[in-house]
């Protein structure tokens, strides 16, 4: 995936793309999922992770990190587990000197003070200082995982901000890019007709606002 298709993503407000995930019949929005630090937006390819239950666990579990290119977004699937973390203070400190994107967590995480000190991007069901040691075993690395009731494939594009995670199929986005560029075009033009005065209901059937699939 390009990087010049990552920032047009990012130049897209979140909603938008997700009306268009809607339009063309595709689930991306990966439901429980809220920002430990507010005012980041990240897009990268996926670096997928999967944890199960296990007795003593597994040696080694954080050492995917250093398979990370710089740009990714880790998504880590814990089974929205609670009791049980898969994250804290060393992956943070690794990540955010290996430059990755962010992490996403189908679980929780510890150590939140220290991400919030680093300012660094993780999205997750939320905070538990209970370690998966003992608890969860690293089970795949690259390989199918959900995050959210949302299949993540890797290098699917994962879009992220205070609004919540998007997962936008890496086969799809091209089109997805298309159809959310026309519909954030659409909604700039209908702002500004607002503006100059017209209502809400007649900016939006001069634009067919209720034609692209929108409320």
């Amino acid at each position: 995936m390009s990087v010049e298709m990552i920032q047009a993503f990012l130049s897209l407000s979140t909603p938008t793309i997700s009306d268009a995930l809607d339009l063309l019949r595709l689930s991306g929005g990966c439901l429980g999922l809220r920002p430990v630090v507010m005012g980041h937006k990240i897009a990268g390819p996926a670096f997928t992770v999967r944890f199960v239950p296990v007795g003593l666990g597994k040696k080694g579990a954080g050492d995917f990190l250093d398979d990370v290119r710089p740009g990714s977004v880790v998504v880590i699937d814990n089974g929205g587990r609670t009791y049980c973390t898969v994250w804290g203070d060393l992956m943070t400190r690794v990540a955010k000197r290996n430059r990755i994107a962010g992490t996403v967590i189908d679980g929780v995480c510890r150590d939140v003070a220290l991400i919030r000190e680093l300012n660094y991007p993780i999205f997750t069901r939320g905070g538990f200082m209970v370690t998966g040691k003992g608890r969860v075993r690293l089970a795949s690395v690259q390989e199918e995982v959900t995050a959210g009731d949302i299949s993540v494939h890797p290098e699917d594009l994962i879009i992220a901000d205070d609004s919540g995670v998007l997962v936008v199929p890496k086969s799809r986005a091209d089109e997805v890019l298309r159809t959310a560029q026309d519909i954030g075009a659409r909604e700039d033009r209908i702002k500004r007709m607002v503006e100059e005065g017209l209502t809400l209901k007649e900016a939006r059937a001069r634009e067919g606002y209720d034609q692209i699939g929108k409320l």
